[in-house]
């Protein structure tokens, strides 16, 4: 039925984006003239000459939602109809763009750590640093492994444009709606950039204090002790940038960053009750163990020239490195549990991640000399993963030490026909993987108290070398009668691996070896797409249907302990978003507004036919976003409500009690600038409207601490300079 609604309102409202700038993008071109070139597509070529739905978030649509919310996340997830609704905390988990995994990179380098996903890839470089965010919808294998629902890039700042010093500060406080002492925050940044002659350089440094948040009766929010929080924490983010143009197409560019936020630990978990709709807070308190944070360092080196043999040549060498430490709970976790060591329910224990990649990635764009209708980019890329996941108050392996290795040269073309009427797309890469685990013991532990069957048993597991390659297509046609008006056909494949901590730590049969183990085989998504764009005056309007499939994908399931397993199943999804933004006759007013609508089902008996619909873990709820924005002198403002739909999850597998509610919520900006800087307020929740959040209303129905409200009324008062 979707399928046939999609089509049809394609066909009568002929609206879809390629690339749709937020309003009051510095990147989206008047009159409907697309110059936007979008990085993470790996080409030179505007973003209309690509088959792709791609949105550019520019710097001060970025800007504004980073003064109601706080982070990029939540700017990307606001601004993104198919982009779930945020949990608020320093885990991502079960937060997905078309109901897939987005890949989360700064300046194309991927932030995930693919082997156990610790959905901490949101939270690796401040906002402040950030230029821009490219989003791709959809799955592809443009960056490599991942982005099985589309890539998140993050853009840094550029190199100073001047001569001599520039920069620019920003100061912000931040309040609960009672200025409770408690609800407090602030943060303070900075950025210096120097250009002299070839050489130019960017230092910067980002502090941030966040207090307790607050829901819409005043309750302080529950604290997720084991998946972290971003309240009550503390965020340092450096940031350097060293540019040397070698000649006046050629540039060295050295990128580096760290990024560590860290729990305050001040406060406790107090249960709510799901049954009585009590949502779960917290309270003054020591929690057990180290509280959850996470620390991400990150260095790149890249050699570009755009006059290269007459093409485009871009090169980079990086190095990753994240820690994710885990919190404890007050009760031990039953999973952690040996008799070995410690009377069972006795043995107190919280778990760690940590990964370290590094890679490389080259490619080379030109038009064919003699036939310039004709674009060839060829390219390499490479990575190296290893990670782990520990035990940090006994030292044991949770996740064995496990070593991941990617190679994959691909190649893409891009035909010009009748003068631009058409373009064809296309190309390939093949992804050659190898996944290297050396012997280990499952923990010891099983569910004791019987409401699950065993999820490990201390048993012995063969390592092993299994590789994986695969040739991955993709191509499309764009069809562009008139100047801004488009559309396109698409079809492209996505490649990443499974959770493969999460599925090595839970064997718990015997004679398990590695190498034969079919759990932890790729997973490969196609992505079809349809699409059609407006871009005309004072109309800027898309809309999109697309459907993605995978014979072997991946759906997380809860266990009694709050602890997800990964389930390989067919997973089927499909979609339709729509987007629609009007510049009005008042100078300087924009009206838009944008809907999604996504349907995923899974196969979870087996018989190769999906017979239930993916939970609120695994895909997004239906939604509609309403916004206007006034730009005009020194005024600048948007208000924006996001409608959250009702949701009822049928299939084999179902519980009533997970279906969701809906809610919707208001946000509202203002800004003034001034000789002396700008001065901002921004409110987020602006009727302080109290709701479960969408995590929690669909998953785990008697876990009392887990029934998280969302944040209340909150005021920022910023002050921003540049100089």
């Amino acid at each position: 039925m979707i399928r046939k609604f999609a089509v049809a309102m394609l066909l009568g409202t002929a609206l879809s984006t390629p690339a749709l700038a937020q309003p009051g993008d510095a990147n989206a071109a008047p009159d409907g003239e697309d110059t936007i070139v979008v990085t993470a597509a790996r080409s030179i070529l505007p973003a209309n000459a690509l088959p792709l739905t791609i949105d550019v978030i520019g710097k001060e649509a970025l800007d504004q939602q980073l003064a109601i919310s706080g982070s990029v996340t939540d700017a990307v997830a606001t601004l993104t109809p198919s982009f779930s609704p945020t949990r608020q905390k320093l885990s991502g988990a079960g937060e997905t763009l078309r109901g897939r995994s987005p890949l989360y990179a700064i300046n194309g380098i991927p932030q995930s750590t693919p082997l156990r996903d610790g959905s901490r890839d949101g939270f690796t470089i401040d906002g402040f640093f950030i230029d821009r965010v490219e989003v791709i919808f959809g799955s592809n294998a443009l960056q490599g492994i991942g982005g099985t629902g589309g890539i998140v890039n993050q853009v840094t700042v550029g190199a100073p444009a001047a001569e001599g010093l520039s920069g620019r500060t920003l100061l912000q406080a931040t309040a609960d709606n009672d200025f409770s002492r408690a609800g407090m925050g602030g943060k303070v940044a900075g950025l210096v950039q120097y250009k002299a002659g070839r050489f130019d350089a960017s230092v910067g440094a980002a502090w941030e204090r966040r207090g307790v948040f607050f829901d819409g009766e005043g309750r302080p929010v529950g604290i997720n002790l084991t998946q972290g929080e971003t309240q009550d924490s503390e965020t340092l983010s450096l940031f350097g940038r060293f540019g040397y143009a070698v000649t006046d197409t050629m540039r060295l560019d050295l990128i580096a960053s760290r990024f560590e936020l860290k729990g305050d630990g001040d406060y406790a978990a107090v249960a709510g009750d799901k049954d009585a709709g009590l949502p779960t807070s917290a309270e003054r308190g020591t929690p057990p163990g180290a509280p959850a944070q996470g620390r991400t360092e990150s260095v790149a080196l890249s050699l570009t020239d755009s006059d290269l043999g007459g093409g485009n040549f871009v090169s980079q060498i990086f190095w990753n490195r994240s820690r994710d430490t885990f919190g404890g709970e007050p009760n031990p976790i039953a999973s952690f549990q040996d008799p070995a060591i410690a009377p069972v329910g006795t043995l107190f224990d919280q778990s760690q991640n940590r990964s370290r990649k590094y890679g490389g990635k080259i490619s080379y764009e030109r038009a064919v000399p003699g036939f310039e209708a004709l674009t060839l980019i060829a390219g390499f890329d490479a990575l190296w993963d290893s990670t782990e996941q520990r035990l940090i108050a006994t030292d044991r392996a949770w996740v064995p030490p496990t070593d991941f290795r990617s190679l994959a040269p691909f190649g893409q073309a891009n035909l010009e026909l009748a003068g631009g009427l058409v373009r064809l797309a296309g190309g390939a890469r093949y992804e050659n993987v190898k996944i290297g685990i050396a012997d280990y013991h499952t923990l010891a532990a099983t569910t004791y108290d019987g409401s699950d069957p065993a999820t490990y048993g201390g048993v012995d597991v063969a390592g092993g070398s299994p590789t994986f390659d695969d040739l991955l297509l993709n191509g499309g046609v764009i069809v562009e009668p008139l100047a801004g008006i488009r559309a396109y056909a698409s079809y492209a494949e996505g490649y990443t691996v499974p959770d493969v901590g999460r599925i090595t730590r839970a064997v718990a049969d015997t004679g398990v070896d590695v190498d034969d183990f079919l759990d932890i085989s790729p997973i490969v998504s196609n992505n079809r797409e349809i699409g059609v764009e407006v871009k005309r005056g004072p109309l800027d309007a898309s809309a999109s249907y697309f459907w993605s499939t995978s014979k072997n994908g991946q759906r997380l399931r809860a266990g009694s302990d709050g602890i997800f397993t990964v389930v390989r199943e067919r997973v089927e999804i499909e979609g339709i978003e729509i987007n629609l933004a009007v510049r009005m006759p008042i100078d300087g007013l924009t009206l838009s507004t944008g809907y999604a609508h996504i349907k995923g089902r899974s196969d979870t008996d087996g018989d190769d036919v999906v017979d239930t619909d993916l939970d609120g873990a695994n895909i997004s709820p239906d939604r509609l976003n309403l916004a206007a924005a006034y730009a005009n002198g020194p005024v600048s403002a948007r208000i924006q409500t996001q409608f959250y739909l009702a949701r009822s999850f049928r299939g084999l597998v179902r519980d009533p009690r997970n279906d969701f509610e809906g809610y919707n919520l208001t946000d509202a900006f203002i800004r003034y600038q001034t000789s002396l800087g700008g001065v901002s307020l921004s409110v987020q929740n602006l009727f302080d409207k109290q709701y479960i959040s969408y995590a929690s209303d669909t998953q785990r129905p008697t876990d009392d601490f887990f029934n998280f409200a969302g944040r209340g009324r909150t005021f920022t008062l910023g002050w921003d300079y540049r100089f």
